[in-house]
């Protein structure tokens, strides 16, 4: 097993869990009736995960793409 597939491994379970902590709403505050706002922005927490969920698909295809490249 090469280190790619440890990568690609390791990337899946972080976006799984990413994107299952991230709320379904416009904003954290979603779960307590705040959800009626049609214009939002990330913010704090809600942002940083959002992004960290972007550079986790980013690694995961990028492992995959040079996995394949290299076998």
């Amino acid at each position: 097993m090469s280190i790619y597939n440890y990568i690609t491994l390791g990337s899946a379970i972080l976006i799984t869990i990413l994107v299952l902590v991230q709320t379904r709403g416009a904003s954290l505050g979603a779960g307590l009736g705040g959800a009626g706002e049609v214009n939002t922005t990330r913010r704090g927490t809600e942002r940083t995960i959002f992004q960290l969920t972007i550079i986790s698909a980013l690694v995961f295809g990028l492992s995959l793409i040079l996995d394949v490249i290299i076998k």
